[in-house]
């Protein structure tokens, strides 16, 4: 059974995914849909966590997440306490944050430690070598910790709209085949 489009989640990170990431790109070309957030600014891991259950409870079928930074972390945490991750098909994971550095740690101060766990359903994370808010090691790392699939995706920064990927067709690719 495909997902529908509606039930492919966007998961930003902290601050939103303004319109010309890759993320905000793909809501408006394929329909899927955006797990809004009360607070982008000061977010509050159990608060996001409990909003993403909301969502999922709420569709009509299996989901697909697409994350990116915080929203990784979201991913990570999210399946380590919910009883609905049967629902999720896979996740695609992309530029996660790292709330365990010390220059964010301050900022984002309920989302350390990062949960390690395998997750319990297939996933896919893109890293970048010069990703300035997760270390690639790191990133790899956490590939490992998660059970996902790795891609190098080279030097594209934090993979976000600066990193000049457009609609970011290659993504696409890597979600598709995660349903």
């Amino acid at each position: 059974m495909l997902v529908k489009s509606k039930n492919v989640l966007i998961l930003p990170g902290w601050q939103n995914s303004g319109p010309d990431h890759w993320q905000s790109r793909w809501e408006g070309a394929y329909g899927y849909r955006r797990v809004d957030q009360h607070d982008w600014m000061t977010p509050k891991r159990g608060d996001w966590i409990a909003r993403l259950e909301d969502v999922i409870l709420g569709c009509d079928g299996p989901v697909l997440l697409v994350a990116h930074s915080l929203g990784c972390i979201l991913t990570a945490a999210w399946s380590q306490i919910s009883r609905s991750t049967a629902c999720v098909r896979g996740a695609l994971l992309v530029a996660p944050g790292d709330p365990e550095r010390d220059e964010l740690r301050g900022v984002l101060p309920s989302w350390a430690p990062i949960a390690r766990e395998r997750l319990p359903f297939p996933s896919v994370l893109v890293g970048s070598r010069n990703d300035p808010y997760c270390s690639f090691d790191k990133a790899q790392s956490l590939a490992q910790a998660w059970g996902s699939r790795f891609i190098d995706l080279g030097e594209r920064g934090h993979i976000n709209a600066e990193s000049g990927l457009g609609d970011w067709p290659e993504g696409v690719v890597l979600l598709k085949e995660l349903q």
